[in-house]
């Protein structure tokens, strides 16, 4: 397992010949929620199919990932038969059109020449050669594993750059509402008395119960403990960048929990500067998860 990053998207194509035959093997993977394998193998590989399951699985823990197996025989000879299904449905529509249709009958050249009417049919390849290509086959699968597995590492490396960025980011932001001076209790006593002057001029509360009302309103809107907790997630967050892997779903989690946390920023902010800091730690936080949704 690479203690890298890797993206859920990526894209390898691999060409090999073996027993007079050659293979072309295309591999491209796109984000999903879980493992998702479609396969799309040349007519008579259908047997190959657990066998590249199998080297899938390996390779790939998650990403929905689509294969596409073409098999071409080269110079192998064969027969070219006659269909006769469907050389008889041609000549019951010439009989059947023959006294409708004003026009020279149609030539024996012009009636094989229709698709469908001639086939031509590989000659049967040994066992041995058989196993030669589905054996060159399977190993240029694991090829083109081997180059999407790259592919989706380099991707990842992005990914990750962006996301150490956006945790930059958030880190300024819990920094700026931690030492936002709209948090202290002298700041809420002054804004209540301003309040309480605007409201009228005649009423005067003694400045015990002032106090009391500044630290009731300081509990309300204490985020102490929010801010702690995207402390948190911040490590968590950088932990799991550095230590890499299938990290995509523990980190979609973290995003989801700074978010959680951040509502609650904004709900109980008392001031404008300090909800405008909550907004602008929601808008980074959207612009992890987006990055997040991109990761094995």
């Amino acid at each position: 397992m690479s203690h890298s990053l890797a993206s859920m998207t990526g894209y390898a194509r691999v060409t090999g010949a073996a027993a007079g035959a050659s293979f072309t093997c295309e591999i491209k993977s796109v984000n999903s929620r879980g493992l998702d394998i479609r396969l799309r193998l040349a007519p008579g590989f259908d047997a190959l199919e657990s066998d590249i399951r199998q080297l899938i699985g390996k390779m790939v823990s998650r990403g929905s990932v689509t294969c596409n197996l073409a098999v071409e025989r080269e110079g192998a000879g064969g027969n070219v038969l006659v269909n006769q299904q469907a050389l008889a449905t041609v000549l019951a529509a010439m009989s059947e059109l023959a006294g409708k249709v004003d026009a020279a009958p149609p030539s024996l050249d012009g009636i094989l020449g229709l698709k469908g009417v001639l086939e031509q049919r590989d000659l049967p390849m040994t066992a041995a050669a058989e196993a030669e290509l589905s054996a060159a086959i399977l190993q240029g699968v694991s090829q083109a594993l081997v180059d999407l597995a790259l592919a989706r590492r380099q991707e990842g490396g992005r990914i990750a750059a962006v996301l150490l960025q956006r945790l930059q980011e958030i880190e300024a932001q819990i920094a700026q509402a931690e030492t936002h001076p709209a948090r202290t209790r002298e700041a809420i006593l002054a804004r209540l008395r301003q309040q309480v002057s605007a409201l009228a001029d005649d009423i005067t509360l003694p400045e015990e119960r002032l106090a009391q009302e500044a630290l009731l309103l300081a509990t309300k809107a204490d985020i102490r403990e929010e801010l702690d907790r995207l402390a948190a997630h911040l490590g968590s967050a950088r932990q799991l960048i550095a230590g890499g892997g299938a990290v995509g779903r523990r980190l979609d989690f973290l995003a989801q929990e700074f978010n959680r946390e951040a509502n609650t920023l904004c709900s109980k902010s008392n001031a404008v500067e300090l909800t405008a800091i909550g907004l602008d730690l929601k808008a980074s936080i959207d612009q992890l998860r987006e990055q997040v949704q991109n990761i094995e």
